[in-house]
């Protein structure tokens, strides 16, 4: 591992201050818990986040991409290799029904445009802590709606550093799967396909989820959202509420009070006590209804005594 290389090479094409060596990855986290990345690099275009993705696969160099760390718990070991952060690529255009938006745009950002300029479809959105990157290779979804209903096309980059354009078939979009977790692809930009609505209708819906997301979920606290995947049949909050769960936790992480789907980091917890706290409750909900609870969110990085 030459940490010094990377930012030499990398810096051919990329300006010194878009890397940033040994950066702490709480500072970019949601749940504010993480360690120490080895190199961090946010690229100000897609040529430059494309010729990160080929240096590192050129160079077998691990690659995490870290969006806006919503449904992400990072280790307290933190990450060898590079963190690549695509927050710079950030712009939204509007065309007619067509909304084009770069990665590292909050998809809720997205449905605030979308909404100013009258076009309807992607109000579910107007909660979801992800960012556009997250949303596509999640199928990202909320109060009915979800991305495979509005999609057009998605630009990525494969892992060898490839740049391809996928329509909506190609996506494989499924329940929080995709093509794009699949094959590991990075997301660049997405392409909405939305219509024409009432302004009032419009701004009504989004007051309305908005209200019933703040009086429903823990926003008060760092969180990575929800937890679990909805398992068939059941509702994973539903379960863990039933198990007797909320409160309890591991050091400063707990299951919420106020939505027993989410795990809070209530008083400086490590991603230790995070990952703690999400084992004792797959395994007391397994062990009472016999239901595996699916992560939602995504473990990366390394463990701490490693």
């Amino acid at each position: 591992m030459n940490k010094e290389r990377w930012i030499q090479d990398l810096g051919t094409k990329l300006p010194q201050d878009s890397m940033m060596m040994d950066e702490p990855l709480h500072l970019h986290t949601m749940t504010r818990m993480g360690g120490i990345a080895d190199l961090y690099v946010a690229p100000n275009t897609e040529e430059e986040a494309q010729f990160v993705v080929k240096y590192a696969h050129e160079n077998d160099v691990t690659l995490l991409l870290l969006g806006n760390g919503s449904n992400m718990v990072v280790r307290d070991g933190g990450v060898r290799g590079i963190v690549l952060n695509f927050s710079k690529l950030n712009r939204v255009y509007i065309n007619d029904l067509h909304v084009y938006c770069e990665a590292g745009i909050d998809i809720i950002d997205v449905s605030k445009a979308a909404a100013v300029e009258s076009l309807t479809g992607l109000e579910f959105a107007c909660g979801i802590p992800g960012s556009i990157g997250g949303a596509m290779a999640m199928n990202a979804g909320a109060y009915g709606g979800e991305i495979k209903d509005i999609i057009y096309q998605c630009t990525v980059l494969t892992p060898e550093g490839e740049k391809l354009v996928l329509n909506k078939e190609q996506l494989e979009l499924e329940y929080r799967k995709s093509a794009i977790t699949k094959y590991g692809y990075y997301v660049l930009s997405a392409e909405f396909m939305l219509e024409k609505g009432e302004q009032l209708a419009i701004d009504s819906k989004i007051a309305d989820l908005t209200h019933l997301r703040e009086s429903k979920q823990p926003l008060e606290y760092p969180s990575a959202g929800s937890v679990f995947k909805r398992p068939p049949g059941y509702f994973a909050g539903k379960l863990i509420q039933d198990c007797d769960l909320q409160g309890k936790g591991y050091g400063g992480a707990e299951v919420s009070t106020k939505h027993a789907g989410f795990i809070v980091n209530k008083n400086n917890a490590t991603a230790t006590d995070y990952i703690q706290t999400i084992d004792m409750v797959r395994s007391t909900v397994k062990e009472k209804f016999g239901v595996e609870l699916e992560l939602e969110v995504k473990i990366v990085g390394e463990n701490p005594n490693a």
